[in-house]
């Protein structure tokens, strides 16, 4: 009993630092968001600009999940999730000390890469610690540690900056990085000390391609993954950009302020991922919960986005539900697991991540590029100032993201897998 147990404390300890490069990874990619004015400021940078240097680091991202799905299937989470943590590291490090665009976008690049790991390395870590019959509701525990960093990329974060300025402060997220990747080589082992799988695992996962092969012919899983592209496409671009610029024009909040208003879409997400995994386990289904977190998500943005003399306690609420809907959305990840062997599963978890970071790194950008088109020609202390109606014309892209989430959620099988 007392071995038994200590496995189970192992487990949520090696799961929690793959949890932990998620929640770094979540930091990084929201952190831009507190920063914008200083960047464009900084960098002499149009919102287009702007957008394709936060996007750049979810090109990598998203460019690197089907790859490294293959490799966590072959060589385990430990070695990677350590070396991508180190790299994180120097890509902050870099970012923090560039003199010009060119060095930012480097910079930037460096910590998609690294902390493109996270996500996928932590779900491995759960599939060989973890029961299947768990892993709705482990996946979505790690989307809360997730929101976790999130949650420290805003207010806090932005406070910071306001202190000791936006380059001290990435140097300090440099520093979190390296420790990182030396605590999870440390600790952290790709499967339970009695784990008898790993031979048969490599033996079969000798073959990328054809493990390749096998999750790319999947119908259901380019279904899950317009679903969770759908889904997360308007959580990355405004939580993670251009959520805290809009709160500023649309309640003339300062910038601590907005960034505690955006939180509370990341306080959302924090609350739906896991709820939304445990009643989709207890329920045996799938579309529905997915569906039901969809709409909500439509509901809540164009309510918040176009609803006249919207008080700030509502649009407080709204961003409230909006992450709780956008949370949810991580039963897609379980409905996409069910349908492919557990040898596979880096590289079923890599491809519907892809779509689902790919599509924000498409959306950052695109709302950018709409909010120069309608840009009015104002500018506050050297960055472009864009009115109210100029976001609303952008940000219109958010709902309809949300209703093509609803439509592919009614073409997944209502139950889950049994297989």
């Amino acid at each position: 009993m007392v071995n038994g147990m200590n496995v189970v404390n192992r487990a949520w300890l090696v799961w929690g630092l793959g949890a932990l490069s998620f929640s770094y990874a979540f930091f990084q990619r929201v952190a831009p968001s507190v920063i914008v004015v200083d960047l464009m400021r900084e960098f002499a940078v149009s919102a287009t600009v702007l957008g394709n240097l936060s996007a750049i680091y979810l090109y990598a991202y998203a460019g690197l999940q089907i790859p490294i799905g293959l490799a966590l299937d072959r060589w385990g989470p430990r070695r990677m999730l350590s070396a991508a943590a180190l790299l994180a590291a120097v890509g902050s490090a870099l970012f923090a000390v560039s003199e010009s665009i060119g060095s930012a976008y480097i910079g930037r690049l460096l910590v998609g890469v690294g902390c493109a790991v996270g996500f996928v390395g932590a779900l491995k870590l759960a599939t060989h610690w973890f029961p299947s019959n768990r892993f709705a509701f482990v996946s979505g525990l790690t989307m809360l540690v997730a929101m976790m960093g999130a949650i420290a990329g805003q207010a806090p974060l932005a406070a910071l900056v306001g202190a000791v300025g936006w380059r001290v402060s990435m140097h300090f997220a440099a520093v979190c990085a390296a420790l990182l990747a030396v605590a999870t080589w440390l600790i952290v082992r790709d499967r339970p000390p009695d784990d008898d799988t790993r031979q048969t695992h490599h033996a079969i996962g000798m073959s990328l391609s054809n493990n390749l092969i096998h999750v790319l012919g999947g119908r259901q899983n380019w279904i899950i993954a317009i679903y969770g592209g759908a889904m997360t496409a308007p959580f990355l671009a405004y939580a993670g950009l251009w959520g805290v610029t809009h709160q500023m024009q649309l309640y003339e909040l300062d910038r601590v302020a907005a960034a505690g208003s955006n939180s509370l879409m990341l306080i959302g997400w924090a609350v739906g991922a896991p709820v939304g995994g445990w009643v989709s386990d207890r329920l045996g289904r799938r579309r529905l919960p997915m569906t039901g977190a969809a709409a909500l998500s439509l509901v809540g943005w164009l309510v918040l986005l176009y609803m006249p003399d919207l008080s700030l306690t509502m649009g407080r609420l709204l961003l409230f539900f909006i992450g709780v809907g956008s949370g949810a959305m991580v039963v897609c990840i379980a409905a996409a697991r069910e349908r492919s062997p557990a040898v596979v599963s880096g590289a079923t978890t890599g491809f519907i991540n892809t779509a689902m970071v790919g599509s924000g790194a498409l959306l950052q950008p695109g709302i950018g590029y709409l909010l120069d088109v309608n840009w009015e020609g104002a500018i506050q202390n050297g960055a472009r100032l864009y009115s109210l109606a100029a976001f609303e014309a952008a940000l219109v892209t958010l709902p309809a993201c949300a209703a093509v989430a609803i439509v592919a959620a009614l073409a997944i099988p209502a139950k889950k897998a049994t297989g």
